[in-house]
């Protein structure tokens, strides 16, 4: 029972959910001025989490064979046979429908809609479709991938507003210099099962100037909280040091060929949203309770 229930774990990709609900939690904080009302906080997190557990095993289930040929991936379930497809199919929609029931009755229909178009963009649009069609597949995808502060923003609010739009291109612009780091180091194994990242495609010379050039335009995004008024010092001072080590990650790369270092970036990019998402979050108390 134990290792039946790791294995379900494992579809859910923890790690990437985390994350996922750490920056949708932080949407809700920053759409109040106090605290968001308990009902839609809880809900919201729970149908959020839900719902990207959902897309996850999907995804599991849509790559199956592709990751039983890649190192990376090839111990998972359904690649090593532990699972059936059927199995992990029925959990997958399970997940998914209690997620909506759960939005529906404990936050309000506009953040249900707007988390089941983000699970079928990642799990359907991406993962069957952009991810084998075009290089700009993690360009294009990452619009799934940066709408949890969103949906946490919606949760306890009900509307969209300017300010959550900001939190969503953050994370839509470090998508690209974030994935596209892990690219380059599994370029071969891309390659192998013919799935067309930018390094497969265009050389990883080539992504390695993309990655400047997105970092770059991640700079100037990050900086927005702080030129609009949604933040204040706290988050521009913490951003600014951030932003000046993803830079210095970035031109590294672009004159570096240490092997390790592109997963060196991908760790770092890691960290660097956890962190900033933080600042966010402080600033925002800082200035309401002490300012």
């Amino acid at each position: 029972m134990t290792g039946k229930f790791h294995q379900y774990l494992v579809l859910c990709k923890p790690r990437v959910v985390v994350l996922i609900v750490f920056t949708a939690v932080v949407g809700m904080f920053l759409a109040v001025p106090g605290w968001p009302p308990l009902l839609p906080f809880i809900a919201g997190t729970l149908g959020i989490g839900l719902a990207a557990s959902s897309a996850a095993a999907v995804n599991h289930l849509l790559d199956a064979r592709t990751d039983a040929k890649m190192r990376r991936t090839r111990n998972r379930p359904l690649a090593t046979g532990q699972l059936e497809a059927r199995n992990v199919l029925i959990f997958a929609l399970c997940l998914g429908l209690l997620a909506m029931l759960i939005l529906l009755a404990g936050t309000n229909w506009l953040t249900a809609m707007l988390t089941f178009m983000s699970l079928i963009g990642y799990a359907v649009v991406y993962t069957a479709w952009l991810k084998r069609a075009t290089p700009q597949n993690i360009v294009i995808g990452g619009a799934a991938g940066a709408a949890p502060p969103v949906l946490g923003w919606v949760a306890v609010t009900g509307n969209m507003d300017p300010q959550a739009i900001l939190l969503f291109l953050i994370i839509f612009t470090w998508t690209p210099p974030h994935f596209w780091a892990l690219a380059i180091y599994r370029r071969e194994e891309y390659a192998s099962v013919d799935i067309p990242m930018l390094p497969v495609t265009h050389g990883a010379a080539f992504t390695r100037l993309q990655i400047l050039l997105y970092t770059i335009l991640l700079v100037i995004v990050t900086t927005l909280p702080a030129l609009t008024g949604m933040s204040g010092l706290v988050y521009l001072s913490g951003v600014s040091v951030l932003n000046l080590g993803f830079l210095w990650y970035a031109l590294r790369l672009m004159r570096s060929r240490d092997v390790l270092l592109p997963m060196h970036t991908f760790a770092f990019s890691i960290t660097y949203l956890m962190v900033l998402f933080i600042f966010l979050l402080l600033d925002h108390y800082l200035t309401t309770f002490i300012f």
